[in-house]
């Protein structure tokens, strides 16, 4: 598949067809993170392995990024959703950006001990149900080849479903102790949001000091309010890329609430975020086969 990717980049970049490819290298650091190739010459400085874990997407409405022209992204099934998500909300030009998909049985959680070969994958990649991306131009490698997606019922109890659940059974005082020791571990670095590309706003609330919304310093009132805000203005909206747990340097499992909402979303709209193309948004839409039993 690396080798696929390397001549499929050059020939983009050689006839033209796109200006950048934007996909993953090895960094300095030995660490693989995102490279912008321009030079054909240079496609081959790109990897495919499980330490792909960024959403490549966030580069996309990047003011920095946006001005080297016309784009193609290497993208799991998972970064393609934000695409479309992005597009569907009007933040991106489909003919502006081509998605090279990439076959995928999950990434490798580096943040556990251990050689990265023999990492075990994030949680939230065992209950994934776009390991051969749907919504993309070019596909590379074999769908057959990916895990086949789990059913609804199946997915309930594995991965972080299954830690969900754990905590949904909590009393109200047990939950409410949990995300207290989850968040008073924030240190407000907001790598959270930077990594994830649906939070595009041009200035974040959090950011906002006139008046201020929320505390600018690492307290607990401040945590709780950051962290369930941006959880709120991703309802409907994220795709479970898991970029943002990935980022996180102090481990908080921010999936888990974000999926807190996604499942929700699910169960009484039939709704999964970012897979199809000009579907509208959740939030803002109204439709009078929408269920209501739900309601209280």
């Amino acid at each position: 598949m690396e080798k696929q990717l390397r001549e499929t980049a050059k020939r983009l970049l050689s006839d033209r067809t796109v200006d950048v490819v934007i996909g993953y290298g090895r960094l300095e650091t030995g660490a693989i993170g995102p490279v912008f190739i321009t030079d054909p010459d240079q496609t081959d400085q790109l990897v495919w392995n499980t330490e792909c874990h960024q959403n490549l997407i966030v580069y996309l409405t990047r003011k920095e990024t946006r001005p080297a022209g016309k784009a193609a992204v290497v993208v799991k099934g998972c970064d393609a959703r934000a695409a479309v998500v992005l597009v569907n909300e009007s933040q991106l030009n489909r003919e502006q950006f081509l998605l090279i998909g990439m076959v995928c049985s999950g990434m490798a959680d580096q943040k556990k001990a251990g050689n990265p070969s023999d990492l075990p994958l994030y949680a939230k990649c065992e209950t994934c149900t776009a390991h051969a991306p749907t919504t993309v131009d070019i596909l590379i490698g074999d769908p057959a080849s990916a895990p086949a997606p789990l059913s609804k019922e199946d997915r309930m109890q594995k991965g972080n479903y299954a830690k969900l659940a754990k905590i949904k059974a909590l009393s109200p005082e047990d939950r409410l102790d949990f995300w207290k020791k989850e968040f008073s571990r924030c240190i407000k670095c907001y790598a959270c949001r930077q990594s994830c590309p649906i939070c595009y706003c041009n200035r974040c609330v959090a950011d906002k000091n006139r008046p201020i919304r929320i505390d600018t310093s690492s307290t607990l009132k401040g945590n709780f309010a950051w962290n369930i805000l941006r959880a709120f203005h991703l309802a409907g909206r994220c795709v479970g890329c898991g970029a943002c747990s990935a980022a996180c340097p102090v481990g908080i499992d921010l999936d888990l609430l974000n999926l807190s909402l996604a499942i929700p979303a699910e169960e009484h709209f039939n709704f999964v975020s970012g897979s199809d193309w000009g579907t509208a948004p959740l939030i803002g839409t109204f439709s009078e086969e929408d269920r209501e039993d739900f309601i209280r």
